[in-house]
């Protein structure tokens, strides 16, 4: 089946495997006459997608078992208030604003607490990281956050931070929203990882939340219950009906990234096909990308033509030959490729191809 490469930063493209298999069992689930969007949440059919999900998530992130995974509602945006209300106990916490998430995460932070701004990429346009060695740590901070990887301006942490080697025995909380599954996490250094579906896991709809244990049970008193990180985990996050065809999507995706070696080889794959994409743009003067070589995102790769006159014949050009969404986000203009892990290296090498036509003809 011939299909576009779809490049854009969320809603993602999914695995071509996982849609069909979605699409044969939308009226059928298993036998079962059902399907997922019409089933009980409580019944037997749901409750074995779900434990399938959760037992195959933590497989795949190798989650410690004091860590509790969590399936919540309202996307990586929503956490940003729900972090605070569980953690801050309405007292300092510090951010480190690396870009437009973390940038929303530090102002969503004051309605609750008192966020610290720890240190900020601004004054490189986002172009790079502030040095963690740098970093204005608070001595009472309840929680450290960190964007680990921002999808408008393409930076990415390629190591965690060591807080304790900084000094600070808070947890860190990371929003991997737009890598999560890409690479590998290590646990020993976080204590809170959320993330919304919508560009490595599945549709929009359901976000992945990773707690350790000992971080529950401090919620503020005007946290809402659904929010309640203690309670959602009590209750296998069923306190509400959760979003159970998104937990399905995610599921199948989930299994999908087993057979294709796990997280492990994803990353290597990861690898490849962004420094395929950058070796072109950094041997082109046509197009240029800004981000600094040692913070570059693997998954969002914003460029810019020289000639920004240009741009509307570069994205029709795009899209006549197959190429999806390349434009870059209002904010900083552009154009971006987000390759996750449902983008093959195919598609990498597509869009290559095309801008190296592109520049031949504008020539």
């Amino acid at each position: 089946m011939n299909r576009p490469f779809n490049f854009s930063a969320g809603p993602a493209a999914m695995p071509l495997e996982v849609l069909q298999q979605a699409a044969a069992e939308m009226t059928n689930w298993n036998g079962s006459g059902m399907g997922v969007m019409e089933m009980s949440h409580r019944g037997k059919e749901f409750i074995s997608i779900y434990e399938q999900a959760e037992a195959d998530v933590r497989e795949l992130l190798a989650v410690p078992a004091h860590f509790k995974i969590l399936f919540m509602q309202g996307g990586g945006l929503a956490e940003n208030a729900i972090v605070p209300l569980n953690l801050s106990r309405g007292e300092t916490v510090d951010v480190v604003v690396t870009g437009s998430w973390s940038e929303k995460s530090y102002k969503e932070a004051s309605k609750y607490c008192t966020p610290h701004l720890a240190a900020t990429g601004a004054e490189s346009h986002f172009t790079t990281l502030p040095v963690p060695a740098q970093w204005q740590l608070s001595s009472n901070a309840q929680y450290v956050h960190i964007c680990t990887n921002e999808t408008i301006h393409g930076v990415e942490f390629q190591a965690l931070p060591d807080l304790k080697a900084l000094g600070s025995d808070a947890p860190l909380v990371i929003d991997f929203s737009s890598h999560v599954l890409s690479r590998s996490v290590d646990w020993a250094r976080v204590g809170v990882a959320f993330g919304g579906a919508q560009k490595n896991i599945g549709p929009a709809g359901v976000t992945l939340v990773i707690v350790r244990e000992d971080l529950m049970g401090h919620a503020l008193k005007a946290c809402p219950s659904a929010f309640n990180y203690k309670t959602v985990a009590d209750n296998g996050s069923m306190y509400n009906t959760p979003p159970t065809y998104s937990i399905y999507m995610a599921g199948l995706t989930f299994q999908w990234l087993k057979r294709q070696g796990g997280v492990a080889a994803m990353e290597q794959q990861n690898i490849a096909k962004a420094k395929l994409l950058y070796d072109f743009l950094d041997s082109s003067s046509f197009y240029r990308n800004k981000v600094a070589h040692d913070c570059r995102s693997r998954m969002n790769v914003p460029f810019f033509l020289a000639d920004e006159s240009r741009n509307d014949a570069f994205l029709a050009g795009a899209k006549a030959a197959g190429l999806l969404q390349l434009k870059g986000h209002k904010s900083v203009g552009g154009m971006r490729a987000s390759i996750y892990n449902a983008m093959p290296i195919e598609g990498v090498q597509a869009l290559v191809n095309y801008m190296q036509a592109f520049e031949k003809t504008q020539a």
